[in-house]
């Protein structure tokens, strides 16, 4: 018994070292577990979109390229300069899949599927600043660390039962361990990060001129698009549609009128 609590506190006196040397903090203020480097993360992003571009049908339609690269570039035009890349670049991918992303590094992708659902610029803007918002609050970088540290924590556990008394109880425990982790740690950690990606991207697209009541629209449209197929919101990484339109709706009541004047994509 001396030994495994020995070793537990081993464990303990590890994940915590990490986590303290990694403390950072959201735009939102939330505290944030950052192992990695800007600029190994923006390596990693400009890598895997070189793959995407790669496997996935890229749109040559020349028409709704300009009109994404209008409301894109409008919104990377309103926030400052990034120190970990040099400019934003933007792939439409022809695919019926309702969806857009951003990476690090400043790459952003956005399948056509999604302008069946963001009917209006102003609803695209609200995806597309969503997904940038993921960049600017390093969602992946948290995201990343918040595995490594799982996958650390799980190794040192396993050897420690494989070492003690306790080791008849290995598969067992590990498997409990991993579940505990999964729906106890890195999904409501998914959903923070979600719900944080609302808030700041429609400030950022606010800031650059767009109606964020487009937003509770934009998402009234996606629950209809889903068809009631949404999991239950326990047991999902992104906040439900209905939890989504109400904070969303919060916000807009604190946002300033917008000064600056959308372009016409």
């Amino acid at each position: 018994m001396r030994k495994l609590r020995s070793s537990l506190a081993l464990i303990s006196t590890f994940i915590a070292s990490s986590v303290l040397v990694g403390c950072e903090s959201s735009p939102t203020g939330r505290n944030q577990v950052l192992l990695f480097s800007g600029s190994e993360m923006s390596q990693l992003g400009a890598q895997s979109f070189e793959e995407l571009k790669k496997n996935t049908k890229i749109s040559q339609d020349p028409k709704v390229n300009r009109y994404v690269q209008c409301v894109a570039k409008s919104i990377t035009d309103s926030i400052p300069k990034q120190s970990d890349f040099d400019a934003w670049e933007v792939v439409v991918f022809d695919s019926e899949q309702v969806n857009a992303f951003a990476l690090p590094g400043g790459k952003i992708g956005v399948y056509t599927g999604l302008l069946n659902v963001a009917k209006t610029q102003d609803q695209l803007a609200t995806v597309i600043g969503h997904e940038i918002a993921h960049v600017l609050a390093e969602h992946s970088n948290e995201r990343v660390s918040q595995s490594q540290l799982t996958n650390m924590g799980l190794q040192i556990t396993s050897v420690v039962l494989q070492t003690t008394e306790y080791s008849q109880y290995h598969d067992m425990t590990m498997g409990a361990l991993g579940l505990g982790m999964q729906y106890g740690v890195l999904l409501p950690y998914g959903r923070t990060q979600e719900s944080e990606a609302d808030i700041v991207g429609l400030e950022i697209m606010s800031k650059a001129g767009y109606n964020p009541q487009a937003s509770i629209y934009l998402w009234q449209n996606m629950a209809k698009a889903a068809g009631g197929n949404q999991p239950p919101e326990l047991l999902s990484t992104h906040p439900s549609h209905d939890t989504r339109i109400r904070d969303l709706a919060e916000k807009i009541k604190t946002l300033p009128q917008s000064p600056t004047a959308k372009p016409r994509c």
